[in-house]
C-alpha cells in the first residue's frame, strides 16, 4: 500500500514519504506512536486485521482455520516485559535506517525529530538493563530478565565495535555506547553497596561475640560468601561463557573487601582484633574461595592476599610477639610450679604405679597448640615455626632445675628423677615424631639439651648400681673362660633390677638400654684384657664362650626391659674375629665391623687381634690397612644415622 501510495516519486522524496508513513501521521494518535518506526510502519502496511471465522456445510469441504491476528510488539512492549534483547534489536534496526553504514547512502538529515526520538528510546533501554544489573545479586529480578539484559548488552557492543570498523560513514552520537563499560561500573558499585550494607544472616556463634570491629567484618564476610555463592548457582547461567562473570565479580569482592580491611588495619588493633583481621585474611577468606560451588567456575590463584606486605608485617609481628609472650608466661609457670612441688617434698603423682610428671604434657600441648593455630592464622609454616625457638631457652631452664634436683638429697630426689625421665621422653617423642613444628636447628639444639638431661638422670640412677658391680666387673679378665664370675655378675644385676622400678614404660625400656650399653662396654673393657689365645683351639673356645655370654647377657636384659638387641651382634662379631684363622677372612670381617659400627678404631681392631697370639704383626698391619680404608668411605658422624649406634667410642684403649 505504503509502495503504491510513494510509486512514482523521485528516490529521495519516495524514501522520505515511506519514513513518514511508518512514523505515521497526525491522524493515526498515540497507539501508533508508542510502536516505534518499525512498528508504525508496519501497521501502515498491515493495516488492522480482524479475525475472520468461515465454516464450512455438513457434508462440504474442511473447516479453514480461524486467521489469528499478528500480534505486533512495540519498544515499550518489550521494556515492559523485560525483553530487554528484542527491543535492543528494535533499536538497532532503527538505527540502521536512520544511519545508513553505506557511504553511498546519507543520513537522513531532516528527521531530526525521529533521532531524537531514537536516543531517548536508547536512554530508557539502557538505564532498565543497568537498572536490571543492579538487581541482579538480589531476588527482585528474575533470571531471565537478566539473560536478556546481558544479551541486549551484547548486542550494543556488537554495534560499537561495527561503528569503530566505519571510517566514512555518519555515525550516531551514542555510539560507542560502551554499554559493558557502564554494566561494569554498576556491578563495581553494587559490590561495594553490598559489602558497606551487608544484609546476610548471621550463623555463627563465634560471629556473634567480638568487638564492633569483628561484628563489621563478619557481616562483610557472610555476604561476600553468601553474593559470590549467586554468582556461581544463578548468575553465571545468564551471562555467555566468555565474559568470565565468575571471576570478574571475585575480583570485584577480592578488591573491595580487601580496601575495607585496609581501613581497618590501618587504624590500628588491639591482640585479639589483629589476630581476628590475620584469621580473616589467611584462613576464612580462602576457605570461602575454595568452596566446592565457587572453586570450580574460580580461578583465585592470582588474587593475592587481601593486605598488602605493608600491612600484613606489622600485624604478623605483633601476633607473634604476643603469642611469644603467652607461651613463656605459660611454660615459666608450668616449671615453676614444678620446681615448688619438689621444694615442698612432695611426691611426684603416680599411674599404674609409675611416677609421672605433668610438666612435658603441659610444655607439649602449649607449644603443639601456639604452632599449630600460629600457621593457620599466618598461612606459613616457617614463620609458625617461629615460636618454638622460645623452648630451647626454656629447656635449658629445665636441664637447671634438674640438675638442681641431681645435687641435692631430698627423700622425694629419685622419684622426681623418675618422673621427670618420664618428660624428657615425651618431650624427645614429640621432637622427632612432629618435626614438621620445628625448624631444624631448634629441634637439633632441643634434641641435644634433652639427651644430655637424660644422660645426667640415668647417670644418677645407675651409678650406685654400677659402684656395687665395679669388683665384679674387675673379676671378668680373671679365669674369663671358665664363666663363674661372669654367672655372678648377672646374678647381682638381676637383684638390682627392683631398684630401679616405677618408671613409666618408655623411660624403663630407655634406662634398661642404657644399662645394657653400659654392662656391654665394662665386658668389652675387661674381654681385651684377658690373657692371650695361644692356638686356634683355645679362640674357637673364646669364640663359642663370648657367644654363651652374648645370649645371656641379651637374655637377662630383654627380660628386665631392654631392646637394645643390637648389643648382641657387636659381641657375636668380636667372637667370629676370635674363630677366623685366615688373612683373607679377617680383612673382609673387620670391614664388616667397620660399616656396622663406624666408631671403631684401629686401636680397638689391634687390641683384640693381640689376644690372637697366633696372629703375626704384619698380618695385624693388614686388617689395619682394610679398615682405614673401610672407614675412609664410611660416614663417621653417628649422630646423623639413626640405624648407627655408638658402641667402641665408649671402649678405651
Amino acid at each position: 500500500m505504503g509502495s503504491l501510495l510513494c510509486k512514482g516519486l523521485p528516490k529521495r522524496v519516495r524514501c522520505c514519504a515511506e519514513m513518514r508513513l511508518r512514523s505515521g501521521s497526525s491522524d493515526s494518535g498515540g497507539a501508533a506512536e508508542s510502536r516505534g518506526i518499525r512498528g508504525r510502519f508496519q501497521n501502515f502496511l498491515r493495516g488492522n486485521r480482524s479475525p475472520t471465522k468461515t465454516t464450512a456445510a455438513p457434508d462440504g469441504p474442511l473447516p479453514v482455520a480461524e486467521e489469528q491476528p499478528e500480534v505486533i510488539y512495540t519498544f515499550k512492549d518489550y521494556l515492559d516485559l523485560q525483553q530487554f534483547s528484542d527491543a535492543s534489536q528494535l533499536l538497532i534496526e532503527d538505527e540502521k535506517q536512520l544511519f545508513p553504514l553505506s557511504s553511498e547512502s546519507q543520513p537522513l538529515q531532516d528527521w531530526d525529530g525521529e533521532v531524537e526520538a531514537l536516543h531517548s528510546k536508547r536512554q530508557d533501554l539502557e538505564a532498565a538493563i543497568l537498572k536490571t544489573v543492579r538487581l541482579s545479586l538480589s531476588k527482585e529480578v528474575a533470571q531471565e530478565a537478566l539473560a536478556s539484559a546481558v544479551a541486549a548488552m551484547c548486542k550494543e557492543q556488537d554495534q560499537d565495535v561495527l561503528w569503530m570498523q566505519q571510517t566514512r560513514a555518519q555515525k550516531p552520537e551514542w555510539r560507542p555506547a560502551k554499554l559493558r563499560d557502564k554494566h561494569d561500573k554498576e556491578l563495581k558499585a553494587l559490590v561495594e553497596d553490598r559489602m558497606d550494607n551487608p544484609d546476610a544472616q548471621c550463623s555463627s556463634a563465634e560471629a556473634a561475640k567480638g568487638s564492633s570491629i569483628q561484628t563489621d567484618v563478619w557481616a562483610m564476610g557472610r555476604q561476600l560468601k553468601q553474593d559470590l555463592g549467586t554468582v556461581a548457582e544463578v548468575v553465571v547461567k545468564c551471562y555467555p561463557k566468555e565474559l568470565d562473570i565468575c571471576n570478574f565479580y571475585t575480583l570485584l569482592f577480592h578488591h573491595v573487601f580487601g580496601a575495607r580491611l585496609r581501613k581497618i588495619a590501618e587504624f590500628g588493633l588491639d591482640d585479639n582484633d589483629c589476630t581476628f583481621i590475620l584469621r580473616w585474611v589467611n584462613e576464612y577468606y580462602p576457605q570461602i574461595l575454595q568452596r566446592p560451588n565457587l572453586c570450580e567456575r574460580m580461578t583465585t590463584e592470582g588474587l593475592g592476599k587481601l593486605l598488602p606486605p605493608s600491612l600484613l608485617q606489622p600485624l604478623e609481628e605483633q601476633y607473634m610477639t604476643k603469642q611469644e609472650a603467652d607461651m613463656t608466661t605459660y611454660i615459666e609457670k608450668v616449671l615453676h610450679e614444678a620446681k615448688q612441688t619438689w621444694i615442698g617434698g612432695e611426691m611426684p603423682k603416680t599411674d599404674d604405679g609409675c611416677f609421672v610428671s605433668e610438666t612435658a604434657y603441659d610444655i607439649i600441648q602449649v607449644v603443639n597448640g601456639a604452632v599449630k593455630t600460629a600457621e593457620l592464622v599466618l598461612a606459613d609454616r616457617t614463620k609458625a615455626q617461629g615460636l618454638t625457638s622460645l623452648l630451647q631457652e626454656h629447656l635449658r631452664r629445665y636441664k637447671g632445675f634438674l640438675e638442681e634436683v641431681l645435687r641435692s638429697n631430698k627423700s622425694n630426689t629419685v622419684p622426681t628423677v623418675k618422673a621427670n625421665l618420664h618428660c624428657i621422653q615425651q618431650l624427645s617423642h614429640v621432637l622427632v615424631t612432629k618435626s614438621h613444628l620445628f625448624p631444624e636447628d631448634v629441634r637439633a639444639n632441643c634434641l641435644f639439651t634433652l639427651k644430655e638431661i637424660q644422660q645426667s638422670a640415668h647417670n644418677y640412677l645407675l651409678n650406685p648400681v654400677h659402684a656395687e658391680l665395679k669388683p665384679l666387673y674387675r673379676k671378668l679378665s680373671t679365669d674369663w673362660l671358665k664363666g663363674a664370675n661372669f654367672k655372678k655378675l648377672l646374678d647381682t644385676i638381676e637383684s638390682k633390677s627392683a631398684d630401679m622400678q616405677g618408671l613409666a614404660a618408655a623411660s624403663h625400656q630407655e634406662l634398661m638400654g642404657r644399662f645394657h650399653l653400659d654392662v656391654s662396654v665394662e665386658y668389652v673393657k675387661k674381654l681385651i684384657r684377658v690373657d692371650k689365645l695361644k692356638d686356634g683351639v683355645k679362640q674357637r673356645e673364646a669364640c663359642l664362650r663370648l657367644k654363651s655370654d652374648a645370649d645371656k647377657l641379651h637374655q637377662l636384659f630383654s627380660k628386665m626391659g631392654s631392646r637394645e638387641e643390637w648389643l648382641k651382634d657387636v659381641f657375636i662379631r668380636i667372637a667370629e674375629l676370635f674363630k677366623l684363622q685366615d688373612l683373607a677372612a679377617v680383612q673382609m670381617h673387620v670391614a664388616s665391623m667397620g660399616t656396622s659400627n663406624p666408631d671403631i678404631t684401629e686401636k680397638h681392631v689391634s687390641a683384640i687381634l693381640k689376644l690372637k697370639a697366633n696372629f703375626s704383626k704384619a698380618n695385624r698391619l693388614t686388617v689395619k690397612e682394610t679398615l682405614r680404608d673401610t672407614l675412609e668411605s664410611t660416614p663417621t658422624d653417628t649422630s646423623t644415622s639413626e640405624n648407627t649406634h655408638v658402641f667402641f667410642s665408649l671402649v678405651p684403649v
